[in-house]
């Protein structure tokens, strides 16, 4: 049987903000396009892209 390694997994992201105040970015500390009030890990959309790049398949 073979594995797939190379999975993505659909993980839900937050609502995008209307306005502000935005959730601030926990990598660079910059404003998302989330909204403050929500849980969790935000990423700015320059931190979302590095990051996607950067665990994303090689193969």
């Amino acid at each position: 049987m073979s594995e797939d390694y190379c999975t993505i997994v659909d993980v839900p992201k937050p609502p995008k903000a209307e306005g502000p105040p935005y959730a601030e970015c926990v990598l660079c500390r910059e404003p998302t396009e989330y909204p403050e009030s929500h849980k969790g890990i935000t990423l700015c959309p320059v931190c979302e892209w590095q990051e996607a790049q950067r665990t994303a398949c090689s193969g």
